[in-house]
């Protein structure tokens, strides 16, 4: 399928940014013991069964949604893929998936972060298999469900789209790093303090980052979000026709 004029700049700018390192947020590969990587394969599978009916819902009532689909997938490899070295020897990154949330929903976000996490694992060596479902349930999951309610939230109290849009990709990416420590945390309690004190140590290990890249992250996709209403105003008002009646 060729690429439409209007939405070249964004695929673009995904795809023209090459990730500088191979190890960030997400779980990597054998970190999480047997029983937690099956528990959150198990727990990300309701939201991917919904996710795949809207996909297919959406897609034949418009064929056109599939390059927007593109749009948001490559929006969110490029931008999970980055990171941005930490004081703690770890890394931080942006999830990227804010965009995509306010113009398809979380569920289908939850396929689409699927996607972009098995291409990263298998193409990149970030993040793992048997981390997969831990890291599809925070990036692809609960960070769309805490987006789309931020959006629908400001937007109910009468705050202007582009802070909407804001703080939308902003929350969404603050709730996926808090995602991951509350799973490490599960996962490795503290001899001294137990879950509790585990939970401030992984938090803390991502602070001083994810903040910033959070910020950054809701000012870009406030730009996407504009260009894309700005050049492609009839193909937004088809997503809201097909997504009436969906979650």
């Amino acid at each position: 399928m060729s690429i439409q004029s209007p939405l070249k700049p964004v695929w673009f700018l995904a795809l023209g940014i090459a990730p500088q390192g191979l190890f960030a947020m997400h779980i990597m590969e054998g970190f999480l013991p047997v029983f937690w990587s099956i528990f959150w394969f198990i727990a990300a599978i309701p939201f991917l069964w919904i996710g795949m009916a809207q996909i297919r819902r959406l897609t034949n009532e418009n064929s056109r949604i599939k390059l927007l689909l593109g749009v948001v997938g490559a929006f969110m490899f490029v931008l999970s893929a980055l990171k941005l070295p930490s004081v703690t020897g770890s890394c931080s990154h942006p999830t990227g998936a804010g965009l995509g949330t306010i113009l398809f929903g979380p569920f289908v976000m939850s396929i689409m972060g699927s996607i972009v996490l098995i291409f990263q694992t298998l193409l990149l060596a970030h993040g793992g298999l048997t981390t997969l479902g831990a890291n599809v349930f925070t990036m692809a999951i609960l960070g769309p469900l805490i987006a789309i309610g931020t959006y629908k939230l400001s937007k109910s109290i009468g705050a202007p789209r582009w802070a909407a849009v804001f703080l939308c990709a902003f929350l969404g990416d603050i709730a996926t790093y808090l995602g991951t420590a509350f799973q490490l945390a599960l996962a490795f309690p503290a001899e001294q303090g137990g879950y509790a004190a585990s939970l401030v140590k992984f938090t803390g290990i991502f602070a001083f980052t994810q903040i910033p890249l959070a910020i950054t992250e809701g000012i870009l996709t406030v730009m996407i979000f504009n260009f894309i209403a700005r050049h492609n105003s009839e193909d937004l008002q088809a997503i809201q026709l097909s997504r009436k009646g969906l979650i």
